[in-house]
């Protein structure tokens, strides 16, 4: 697998492919969204590692700086680095304004004041990182993003998500953590 890795290592979506991309959603980067597990752009935890190579545990996560009228928050966490077409969305869930915070493990279905829809691979909820073993570096992007008004219960696939925040969006914020196998 390692060796698969290393031949694909130039292979990368890269944020300009992302459905997210600052150009497609230009609103200010006006939030703030730290980690007490890992800085920005430094390696994540282990425990935060997908199935198989980690925990899947989420990591904390705290978000200030929501503008007056959120009225919904969007988290949206993708990998940049992976050799597909666009970057592949591991996690995306609604989240009430009242939430300002993910503590460690929350990131999943039932957690209150969230509602996770289902990501990229198939899944609802947290899903940590799981690298091709030797492409390198990827990136995650943890995307915190302020809407101004509810997005329906009806919204439930992240096409859907992106219609409805087109238009709506106040502000967003990203921390970025790294993962390497």
């Amino acid at each position: 697998m390692a060796l698969l890795g290393r031949l694909l290592r130039g292979a990368r979506a890269g944020e300009h492919r992302s459905p997210l991309a600052a150009n497609a959603f230009d609103v200010p980067y006006a939030i703030r969204v730290t980690s007490a597990a890992f800085d920005d752009g430094a390696a994540m935890p282990p425990s935060s590692a997908g199935k198989g190579v980690g925990d899947n545990i989420s990591p904390p996560l705290r978000w200030e700086g929501l503008p007056p009228g959120t009225r919904q928050v969007v988290l949206v966490i993708d990998d940049v680095d992976v050799p597909l077409h666009r970057p592949l969305l591991h996690t995306v869930a609604v989240i009430e304004p009242t939430v300002l915070e993910a503590t460690a493990g929350s990131l999943r279905p039932g957690s209150p004041g969230m509602r996770f829809l289902r990501a990229d691979l198939g899944h609802r909820g947290y899903a940590g990182p799981r690298p091709i073993p030797g492409h390198g570096p990827h990136h995650y992007r943890f995307q915190v993003f302020a809407i101004d008004e509810p997005i329906p219960a009806v919204v439930d696939s992240v096409k859907a998500l992106l219609v409805a925040m087109r238009g709506h969006l106040l502000a967003r914020g990203t921390l970025t953590g790294t993962y390497e196998r």
